[in-house]
């Protein structure tokens, strides 16, 4: 049996799209399944709108979730001239010709097309140029001889048999008037020389499927095997697009997901195991098969992706965590402070607590991160006199503590309730309010132990 090889194949103009990390990682998880090889191709055929900055951010991102690919990325405009060279033997084959059709005959047909309601196809005016003479002012382009009759049929490792009628498949164009070669000579061209097995990608390229096999079939080479996964919806049922929300993955690093949370949700986005839900990254290359891709398109659910983030967040290495949340910091937010460091990786286990995300545990610090607290016009109004009191008998019972523990606090606030005939609320609230500037917040014990002595003895003094 012959090497499994996979590739991802990204256009480097614009930030990569949520979809293409999913495609990305199907054919990355198949290719290790099978102990092949997954290759990243870099398609930057199109210079206009092809950037250098978003290649480097295209292998930044899949380095992010986890997707290593094999060998040295492939720069697909290296290879043109190859491209080039098997345009001229498809002609030299008379399995192509030269069009010579001008860009006002061209618009004219779609412009009847349009009027008819009925796709635009090329005519083939230039198919069987007998009693046409040659213009001079004009760089033909080239165009595949598709075949007329009959049907064409791939059987989709996802899809099953499809089967479709070849008068469908217009005279494609493999050489631009420039010498250019478009995407559908090119991406053949490429995936025979590196020897690609099974291209797997969005089931929004079936057309370009079948104008591709043609070309394998006249040029006698072998055919890969062909699997197109359904699409990625917005929840409004649309394709996504570039232009919804969180349609690109750093909107997703940008409010703190996780790779391994993002890697998961993606992985069941269109594709089951049984009823499993977590998949670690080594029981995802194990299991994962085409088989358990269904054919339907899949919704992105945020609500869904919290989720799956939180129980991340919740049962990662806390260390690692605190790793995390201070590379996001730096690149997202404000860089922490080397002073607040030691307070905030001894306060991480509590920080955490309903996090759906980074950025949750960020604001969740603030009160730690900031040594000058901005209280509410809304909660100061909770701090009235009776609070006030209350706050400055805390104060002077902390100080005379020499150990802060948990069961030393208890004993000043178990005191503070019988003193002033209240209940742990009406203690907890305000210290909560002097010491974070909100009525909101985590727990009062973790909240005095996660401060210096110091802090809260300062904080406490503000308040008059």
């Amino acid at each position: 049996m012959s090497l499994v090889a996979t590739r991802f194949a990204p256009s480097p103009t614009g930030p990569l799209h949520i979809g293409g990390v999913r495609t990305a990682l199907f054919n990355w998880l198949f290719s290790k399944n099978k102990k092949g090889k997954f290759y990243l191709r870099i398609e930057d055929t199109d210079k206009e709108r092809s950037q250098d900055e978003y290649k480097d951010q295209i292998i930044q991102s899949l380095r992010w979730i986890g997707i290593q690919h094999d060998e040295k990325e492939y720069i697909q405009s290296k290879n043109i001239n190859k491209h080039k060279e098997i345009a001229e033997e498809l002609l030299k084959k008379s399995f192509a010709y030269k069009c010579y059709c001008s860009e006002e005959e061209i618009n004219e047909q779609k412009a009847k097309a349009k009027k008819a309601g009925i796709p635009f196809t090329y005519n083939r005016k230039w198919r069987d140029p007998k009693d046409l003479e040659i213009p001079k002012n004009i760089k033909p382009v080239v165009r595949f001889k598709s075949k007329i009759s009959g049907n064409s049929i791939v059987n989709d490792l996802v899809q099953g048999e499809i089967n479709i009628s070849n008068s469908t498949i217009e005279d494609f164009i493999v050489l631009r008037n420039d010498g250019s070669p478009t995407y559908q000579l090119s991406a053949v061209v490429d995936d025979h020389l590196m020897n690609i097995s099974h291209v797997i990608r969005g089931d929004d390229h079936k057309i370009n499927t079948f104008k591709q096999k043609q070309i394998y079939e006249a040029m006698k080479w072998k055919l890969p095997e062909f699997a197109h996964i359904p699409l990625i919806h917005s929840t409004s049922g649309k394709k996504l697009s570039k232009r919804d929300n969180a349609s690109t993955l750093v909107d997703y690093i940008k409010i703190g997901i996780l790779p391994d949370a993002l890697r998961n949700y993606l992985l069941r986005l269109g594709w089951s195991y049984k009823d499993k839900e977590i998949f670690t990254l080594e029981e995802s290359i194990q299991l994962f098969n085409l088989s358990g891709i269904g054919k339907s398109p899949s919704k992105l659910d945020m609500d869904r992706i919290l989720s799956i983030n939180e129980h991340y967040i919740k049962n990662i290495d806390e260390k690692k965590l605190y790793e995390m949340l201070k590379v996001y910091s730096e690149k997202y937010k404000k860089k922490i402070d080397n002073k607040y460091e030691k307070n905030l990786i001894n306060s991480i286990y509590f920080l955490k607590n309903k996090a759906k995300k980074l950025e949750d545990i960020y604001e969740n610090a603030q009160y730690i991160l900031n040594d000058n607290i901005q209280i509410s016009s809304e909660d100061i109004k909770l701090l009235d006199e009776p609070s006030k009191i209350i706050l400055k008998d805390f104060l002077n019972e902390y100080e005379k503590v020499s150990k802060k523990n948990k069961n030393n606090l208890e004993k000043i606030i178990k005191k503070l309730i019988d003193k002033h005939k209240t209940n742990f609320k009406g203690i907890g609230q305000p210290l909560r309010i002097a010491l974070t500037g909100s009525k909101f917040g985590p727990a009062i014990y973790d909240i005095l132990l996660s401060l210096d002595k110091n802090e809260v003895v300062k904080r406490l003094k503000i308040i008059k």
